[in-house]
């Protein structure tokens, strides 16, 4: 383990010259803080575009703001990346003419394809990284940008879901025998033949973590605009508090049901070398967050309350289906194809449920029901929409059925109709499927009966 924490701000936190100055101040704090990966600045108000999509816009010439209903030319978000990055150089105070001027000409790179949507995807990355090294470097904190290109951070060619090849956790070793702070752009990597590609959205995390696998660090931190993970979302139960500890287990679950506050896949390296993942809020420095480890001892049944909202589900019937050998496997198969991503497919004797989000079938739910009937030849199929899967979870689950008792009679007496009930084989979390109608009133019992209460 070496004496290094790796700590990741993300967008929220790099947003302004307001937001940077809060960070300058907590790498300031610990001289342990000597490798920081940075986010693209997001949303210094609601109605802001994030920059990343304004250079996704730019790299498809429009599109991808049009497919939003967006009236946002490639034009309007060209100007409104330099808008952005001049803003923040301004209140910085800053030197900008040599950074506007690289800035420009990559905003006018000529390449074409995928390469060129990575290669601008990644620009707000690259440009914030360097813009905070050079304000922390005139504010009295040696500090060096280490762009991927630069410290061979390598990755395979896959240019818009690149994966870390091998060789760059030996090379980017570098970053810790560098005597001041290294600032690295998050989300982007280089290709063995020189390309940029880029992780999916919310890759800064990854990098993050991929550089905490790498230097074995004693801490990964990732800040971001929230004190942690909270019991339940707390837009709907406001006394919600911040979990003071969870296992990768537990937030891998959390996380796979509407808590989206850290990309999934950067949890996994740092499981593997035991490095604690600690959440903080940028705007509270002082609250401990919550701290992801691989092993707690449960202190509580129910830890946390996810849910996901806008799902529907898919049942099918059919005489001995559950006989029929590779009937499941086909099914999945079809959901394959049309590129749809399946999340529970509980099943018996003579049925079966897919659950999806109802966003997944817009477009193709025609075409779905007529190939799953002519391959499969259902005697019947329905698909029930707007659906909420509430997810209980918790170690303290394991092994003990109460709760799940106690929260199917709370809802029970509160005449709340139940769609779906599915307890996952790991035991430590169970899905209560609702009318979307009733959601907020469901989570509201299960939350009083599971923890509030507690």
């Amino acid at each position: 383990m070496s004496d290094i924490i790796i700590s990741k701000f993300g967008g929220s936190s790099v947003a302004d010259a307001k937001q940077i100055s809060k960070v300058k101040n907590i790498v300031k704090s610990d001289k342990k803080r000597r490798v920081i990966v940075v986010s693209g600045p997001g949303r210094s108000h609601k109605n802001e575009e994030k920059v990343t999509d304004h250079l996704i816009n730019i790299a498809t010439k429009g599109i991808h703001f049009y497919n939003q209903r967006q009236e946002i030319t490639a034009d309007d978000s060209r100007q409104a990346v330099i808008d952005k990055f001049t803003a923040i150089m301004r209140d910085l105070k800053i030197d900008n003419k040599e950074i506007l001027a690289s800035l420009t000409k990559d905003l006018d790179t000529d390449l074409g394809g995928d390469k060129r949507v990575a290669f601008l995807a990644s620009r707000g990355e690259h440009y914030n990284a360097r813009i905070i090294a050079a304000y922390f470097d005139q504010n009295g904190l040696k500090a060096q940008a280490q762009l991927p290109e630069n410290i061979g951070f390598v990755v395979s060619d896959n240019y818009l879901a690149a994966k870390t090849l091998d060789q760059a956790y030996d090379n980017v070793q570098c970053l810790a025998e560098y005597d001041g702070i290294s600032v690295v752009p998050g989300f982007y990597g280089v290709t063995e033949d020189g390309n940029i590609a880029v992780f999916s959205r919310g890759g800064s995390d990854l990098t993050g973590g991929e550089i905490a696998y790498a230097l074995d660090a004693d801490t990964y931190e990732n800040w971001t605009d929230v004190n942690g993970v909270y019991e339940a979302d707390p837009r709907i139960i406001t006394e919600a508090r911040a979990i003071p500890r969870l296992t990768f287990k537990e937030i891998r679950l959390l996380s796979s049901k509407g808590f989206n506050v850290f990309h999934l896949d950067a949890m996994l390296k740092c499981r593997d070398r035991k490095i604690p993942i600690n959440i903080r809020n940028t705007n509270a420095p002082e609250n401990p967050g919550t701290l992801i480890l691989n092993e707690r001892v449960p202190e509580e049944g129910v830890v946390g309350i996810a849910r996901l909202d806008n799902m529907s589900y898919i049942h099918i019937e059919k005489d001995m289906l559950g006989e029929e050998v590779g009937f499941t496997a086909s099914l999945l198969q079809i959901f394959h194809d049309f590129g749809i991503n399946t999340y529970h497919y509980p099943t018996d004797k003579d049925d079966i449920a897919v659950l999806v989000s109802k966003d997944d079938l817009l477009g193709s739910i025609n075409d779905l029901r007529r190939v799953i009937e002519k391959r499969l030849k259902p005697d019947n199929m329905r698909v029930v929409y707007n659906l909420s899967v509430i997810t209980p979870v918790g170690l303290g689950l394991n092994r003990n059925s109460y709760p799940i008792i106690e929260a199917l009679s709370a809802l029970g007496e509160a005449y709340i109709p139940i769609d779906l009930i599915d307890q996952s084989p790991s035991q430590i979390c169970f899905h209560v499927g609702v009318s979307q109608t009733v959601a907020d009133q469901a989570t509201r019992i299960l939350y009083d009966t599971l923890i509030g209460n507690a």
